[in-house]
């Protein structure tokens, strides 16, 4: 059985990952190779354009992590989970929820909701 939330902490884990040879291993072993990532403000397709995607919101906010909101909730190869962008430590100004659909335990899209934003984000 997939473990629901292993699956969204390792996501997480991902987007916080600043050394990029350790993120594309992250990516081989936890995203199938075609996979796809959409949300309202940007879009990514396969390893390499995840990665890139990544690493443009990292250098967009140096100082902020994500981290997960709550618990993650799924059933077969779907799932859903909250996660927050912001200080470490601190609030996460910026909050989404995204929804994975898996292969085999790997993912294979993203699609993201942003449910919070603020102006200038």
């Amino acid at each position: 059985m997939t473990d629901i939330n292993k699956i969204a902490r390792s996501y997480i884990d991902l987007w916080n990952e600043r050394t990029p040879g350790r993120r594309r291993e992250m990516l081989a072993a936890n995203w199938t190779s075609d996979a796809r990532y959409v949300d309202p403000l940007m879009s990514a397709d396969g390893h390499d354009g995840v990665d890139a995607m990544i690493a443009g919101v990292q250098q967009r906010f140096p100082d902020f992590k994500f981290s997960l909101i709550g618990e993650a909730n799924g059933f077969g190869d779907y799932l859903r989970f909250s996660w927050g962008l912001g200080p470490g430590g601190g609030e996460s100004p910026i909050k989404g929820t995204d929804f994975a659909v898996l292969s085999e335990g790997r993912i294979r899209s993203i699609t993201g909701f942003l449910d919070q934003v603020p102006a200038g984000a």
